[in-house]
């Protein structure tokens, strides 16, 4: 009997890992006003074990050259390409809860929350832990 426990627990651990791993790689992500594409985000995982995000290219020309002049400490004047806006999630239950996401418009911090519904990647951000407050971004692959 303890063996069936066993196997059913390493079945929902590969499982749980498997949908993480479909969250990593690039995603681009969506302006929430207009519907266009605005950059690519790659989502990796760290040597830390944590996991993070970069936007990696800008899909829209006047974008090409932004700074985060609205961001703070080290990220100040940073070019926007390459700038790491989603921070020290970890993965749990199939999904990437308990880090930071910098929204580069605003320079301010959120809570996260990553997952995935419908093929899409489904970004929370929200100004409390629990996610009550706050909203949803949807990026495609």
């Amino acid at each position: 009997m303890r063996q069936i426990g066993i196997i059913v627990l390493l079945l929902v651990t590969m499982s749980t890992s498997a949908q993480v791993n479909k969250i990593l790689g690039d995603w681009k992500t969506v302006d929430d006003k207009t519907g266009e594409k605005r950059s690519v985000v790659t989502i990796y995982k760290g040597s830390d074990g944590l996991y993070y995000g970069k936007i990696s290219k800008m899909l829209m020309y006047t974008d090409m050259d932004l700074k985060c002049d609205q961001c703070k400490g080290e990220d100040y004047n940073k070019p926007i390409v390459g700038l790491v806006i989603i921070r020290g999630m970890k993965a749990e239950n199939g999904e990437l809860v308990g880090g930071k996401v910098l929204d580069p418009e605003s320079g301010k911090f959120y809570y996260g929350k990553i997952y995935l519904k419908d093929d899409k990647l489904v970004l929370r951000g929200s100004l409390d832990k629990r996610g009550f407050f706050g909203r949803n971004q949807e990026w495609v692959k």
